[in-house]
Order: structure tokens, then C-alpha cells, then sequence
């Protein structure tokens, strides 16, 4: 990898590590749901005119863009009714074995032994987190976490349709396809705005939508979607998928280390043994098989 590699793997990892606070400071002035519809305007309909159209099959842009809304729906959920932005980034991260489970049944892939032996160990420590939870300020509510769990389900499933779309356009355009499958989550987060919140919300929400909320739109439209998705795709076009992959493992450590700064989030002790055990997970899913052949 190329120094511009390293730099561009680097603010893939800031821009989403910090991803979850900014989806928390979104959250204070707009519902889940429209948070999602603004969203993923900013990341589709102000490029659209732009971009040429991707040419990925339909089918697959609307099966990955239905799946992104229900990584987000469930993540903005979750996170408004008790999740933590620490933990979230770290839960959000299973997304990994989630994909493993997904591809071995979907793909025919056969996992490893020791990709096993890495679900297995993280699915511990995943039991040790969720133990701790409570409804006081600043804790975690076992909804959250499951809400959040079931998004990084979404992701998996995300992650698989990619597959299916490079078997129907190899080569394809990363930045055209995000920016058109990016399109399909705007009308869905809408409904269930109009369902959830009434006109009336949403109209008041808009109306007096203040600079942090902006903020959160643009960065999570622009940055985490737009900008950071195009990157890692390019980077595991250029490169094998364990070169790349293994930097997903620090967007964790910058999504605590900002949860703590921003908001004041600590960790209690069986959260810091379970986010151990499932960062031990991640490592051992990456490198086992480099230990297991030394």
C-alpha cells in the first residue's frame, strides 16, 4: 500500500470512528427517522445530477439500499433510546461475523476453524456487554443494544449484496453505486417519519433545525457515506481484502475514545472484559490463521 493508501485507510477510520457521536448529536433535534431521510438526500440526491448512473442492476442497488435502512433505522433507533456512541461503534463491528454466518450460508463460503473460534469468542464478550445495562443517563438499555446488534445484521447483509452486485457488473463504479443505492432509503425513512412523528413533527422539526443538526446531516451524508464508503471500496478494489480489512478495527478505539470526550461515556468493568473479548474476536478473525500456520 502507497502512502496515499495509508492516509486514505486513516480518514476512512476518523471519519467513521467519529460517525457515532455525530449520529448522537443528530439525534437531540431530529428523529431517527428524519435523520435517515435527510440523510441520504444529502448522500444521493445532491449528487445524482453529477454522477453518471451506476451500472450495477437495479435490483441490486434497491436489495443494498433497502438493507443500508435497516443498518440505520435500527442503529438510529437504538441509539435514541439508550445506546451508547462507544459501544455502538464497537457492536457495529460484528457486522464481520455477521458475514461470515451470512456468506457461508448464502455464498457456499466455508469459513476457517479459527474464523469460528473468533465468533465464538466475541459472541462472549457481546453476552458480557449486554449484561451491563440500566436505564439511568448515560447507560445502556438492553433495547439499544439490540436494536444496534440487529443493524450490524443489516450491515452483513449489505455487505453480501455488494458480492452479488460484482458477480452482475464487474468493475463497477464504487462512488456511482453508493450515491444511486443511496437513493432508495429516502422514501422508506420518510413513511415512517409520517407514520412515527405526523406532519405536524416533522414540519416543526424542519423548521427549527439548528447548526449541530446541519452539521450531523452534512457529515453523516457527505463523509461517512459518500466520501468514506467510495474510499474503503476503492481500497478493496486495489488491494486484498485482509490488507484492507483489518484497519475496520480501529474505528472502534476512535469511536470510544470520542463518546468519552464528547458526551462523558465510561465503560463499566464487564463492558471493558466483553469489548476485550470482542475486539480479541475481531483480531483472532484477521490473523488466526497467520498464528495458527507459525
Amino acid at each position: 500500500m502507497s502512502g496515499k493508501d495509508y492516509l486514505c485507510a486513516l480518514a476512512v477510520v476518523l471519519i467513521w470512528g467519529s460517525n457515532f457521536v455525530v449520529m448522537k448529536l443528530g439525534l437531540q433535534g431530529l428523529s431517527p427517522m428524519m435523520l435517515g431521510t435527510l440523510r441520504y438526500i444529502c448522500a444521493s440526491l445532491v449528487f445524482i445530477p453529477f454522477v453518471r448512473r451506476s451500472t450495477v442492476p437495479w435490483r441490486w442497488l434497491l436489495v443494498c439500499g433497502m438493507l443500508a435502512f435497516g443498518q440505520f433505522v435500527f442503529l438510529f433507533v437504538g441509539l435514541k433510546v439508550g445506546m451508547t456512541a462507544g459501544i455502538a461503534s464497537l457492536v457495529m463491528q460484528t457486522q464481520a461475523f455477521f458475514t461470515i454466518v451470512l456468506a457461508a450460508v448464502l455464498l457456499q463460503e466455508r469459513p476457517r476453524v479459527y474464523q469460528w473460534v473468533g465468533v465464538a469468542i466475541s459472541a462472549i464478550g457481546l453476552v458480557l456487554i449486554a449484561s451491563v445495562h440500566g436505564d439511568a443517563p448515560g447507560q445502556m438499555t438492553l433495547i439499544g443494544f439490540l436494536l444496534a446488534l440487529t443493524g450490524a445484521l443489516s450491515w452483513a447483509g449489505a455487505n453480501i449484496g455488494i458480492r452479488y452486485a460484482m458477480r452482475a457488473s464487474p468493475g463497477f463504479d464504487p462512488l456511482a453505486f453508493i450515491v444511486y443505492s443511496s437513493a432508495v432509503p429516502i422514501l422508506p425513512f420518510f413513511a415512517l417519519a409520517l407514520l412515527v412523528d405526523g406532519w405536524s413533527a416533522i414540519t416543526d422539526m424542519m423548521w427549527n433545525i439548528s447548526g449541530r443538526e446541519i452539521f450531523a446531516v452534512v457529515y453523516l451524508g457527505v463523509l461517512a457515506t459518500v466520501v468514506a464508503y467510495t474510499l474503503w471500496t476503492r481500497l478493496l478494489v486495489r488491494h486484498p481484502a485482509a490488507r484492507v480489512v483489518p484497519f475496520s478495527l480501529l474505528v472502534p478505539v476512535v469511536g470510544i475514545y470520542a463518546a468519552s470526550l464528547v458526551f462523558d461515556e465510561h465503560m463499566q468493568g464487564w463492558q471493558w472484559a466483553g469489548a476485550a473479548l470482542v475486539f480479541s474476536g475481531l483480531l483472532f478473525n484477521q490473523f488466526g490463521g497467520r498464528v495458527i500456520r507459525r
